[in-house]
């Protein structure tokens, strides 16, 4: 403590508020580099990669559904089939914005069109539902076919079980969709 105080009384003109705009002049030290903040960000900058767009599933996991909706938006607009399928997600659950079964059936076409096998096994069961979309269970069949194809097991039960919804739908989803008469 003497010798802090020494050197103080020493150097009287040392001020420790100029520091700051010292850094600031030379850049900024220890940066974030791996936070959530960072990643969004990035995404704000237009600076999408695989792991920012990746990072959003964190995101919407932990309830930050506005940065999450933000990251996989920004994402699927700049083609990443798998973030259109968060955006489906997003929409079906109303998560940072009105829930919209219509929308979260666009969201899973447009991916099913880029190739994922999520988004067409998605759409699909939208499709034999008739859930967000006009039913057509012809269609809906072909695309849970072609994820089954690629490999998706929930499409490979789902066939195997005859298409019947039912096979894959958690019971705390099944009000989504009961029909109204």
């Amino acid at each position: 403590m003497r010798i802090a105080c020494l050197l103080i009384a020493l150097l009287p003109g040392l001020s420790l508020a100029p520091a700051p705009l010292i850094a600031q002049e030379r850049g900024t030290l220890n940066p974030e580099e791996m936070t959530m903040g960072r990643i969004v960000e990035d995404i704000r900058a237009g600076r999408t990669s695989m792991t920012n767009c990746a990072a959003g599933y964190l995101m919407t996991k932990s309830g930050r559904h506005a940065p999450a909706r933000e990251t996989f938006d920004a994402c699927a607009s700049a083609g990443y089939a798998r973030a259109m399928t968060w955006m489906g997600y997003m929409d079906e659950n109303g998560y940072a914005g009105p829930r919209d079964p219509a929308a979260a059936a666009e969201w899973d076409r447009r991916a099913a069109e880029a190739g994922d096998p999520i988004g067409a096994f998605n759409h699909g069961l939208a499709l034999i539902r008739g859930h967000g979309v006009a039913a057509d269970p012809e269609r809906g069949r072909e695309m849970v076919d072609a994820a089954a194809k690629a490999g998706l097991e929930a499409a490979q039960r789902l066939r195997a079980a005859g298409y019947d919804p039912d096979e894959v739908t958690p019971d705390a989803d099944e009000w989504k969709y009961l029909k109204a008469y």
